[in-house]
């Protein structure tokens, strides 16, 4: 009898240890997606400027995919911006890249070639619209840069797109009522520094390293862009009605805004791609964007705001289906 009873304990403990075994390898599997190999080849990434946000992210998202995609290649390629970004992706140059919100509605409502074929993979962080002059300056609004040698960003920039809405905002036509300069993050701070240029505008995640780079060796300051001159830009139509009226945080640059915010402008920034690039490489993209949050926030302060919950909304891209997979996949 003991024998008997002995041999039912000992087959329901091999039962119950098979049944742990199950257990563990489907958590596993949700985990780790076992027998799912990362994908390989080569991507091309369109980061910016620079001494820019971009730039700076873009080289820590490769460092990431290396460690999740081992034997995937990742390119980076440097350009002036928003608007040099969205045009790459959109004709193929380019496999994702990182734009500004109103960057790519303008490239979508001017019909750019292959415009329909873009797609969002995440919304990221905030860009903030910073004017910058010497702290000397008598320039102390948007209207007092009339007639000045004003840095408005490289022609393809989407720093350009916003300076010279936020100078037609301000009644100065942006090619005859100031002096414009293509100077972007990485040459406006040493044209200030040098008196080249009156005053620069950078539109980018915060704190941008060119600008911290600059504090310690030229005393600048931020010229506010009021609220009611948001009003004006809404009143343009388009693609302004991604531009909304907040403050950049005094903790942004300490040393500089002296405790104080700015009042100034915020546009979003959206990781995107096209619709033929692999969805399983997409799925992938999506979750090391995610989860390396931490890490590359860590150095690139901006990538410390990628939130999960705020993530799926890409307007004015539809999300990929690659990238709606994976939100899927977390969604509690």
């Amino acid at each position: 009898m003991s024998k008997v009873l002995l041999s039912i304990g000992r087959r329901r403990g091999l039962q119950g240890a098979a049944a742990g075994v199950v257990v563990l390898g489907l958590l596993l599997w949700w985990l780790l997606p076992l027998g799912d190999r990362p994908p390989s080849g080569t991507i091309t990434f369109s980061t910016g400027t620079l001494r820019g946000v971009y730039q700076e992210y873009g080289e820590r998202l490769r460092t990431a995919f290396g460690k999740d995609m081992p034997d995937l290649e990742v390119r980076l390629l440097t350009s002036d911006g928003s608007q040099e970004n969205v045009t790459r992706v959109a004709t193929g140059k380019a496999d994702f890249t990182i734009a500004a919100a109103d960057a790519v509605e303008t490239y979508e409502l001017e019909n750019g070639p292959g415009a329909e074929h873009l797609r969002g993979v995440a919304r990221l962080y905030d860009d903030y619209v910073q004017l910058v002059v010497a702290r000397g300056s008598r320039i102390n609004s948007v209207a007092d840069l009339r007639g000045k040698r004003v840095a408005v960003g490289p022609p393809k920039s989407g720093v350009r797109l916003i300076a010279e809405r936020v100078l037609t905002a301000a009644g100065i036509d942006p090619r005859q009522g100031v002096r414009p300069m293509a100077d972007g993050i990485n040459t406006g701070p040493g044209r200030l520094r040098q008196g080249a240029i009156d005053a620069f505008f950078w539109s980018g995640g915060l704190p941008t390293d060119g600008l911290k780079q600059l504090a310690p060796k030229f005393a600048f300051r931020f010229v506010p862009i009021e609220a009611d001159l948001v009003a004006k830009l809404h009143a343009q139509g388009g693609a302004t009605r991604y531009y909304r009226a907040t403050n950049m945080p005094e903790s942004a640059y300490p040393n500089i805004q002296d405790g104080s915010p700015v009042p100034t402008i915020a546009v979003s920034n959206v990781l995107m791609t096209r619709d033929d690039v692999d969805p399983r490489l997409t799925e992938w993209v999506t979750r090391t964007v995610i989860d390396s949050r931490d890490r590359i926030g860590a150095h690139v302060h901006s990538a410390q705001l990628v939130d999960l919950r705020t993530a799926i909304y890409t307007d004015p891209l539809a999300l990929h289906a690659g990238a709606r997979r994976y939100y899927r996949s977390v969604k509690p």
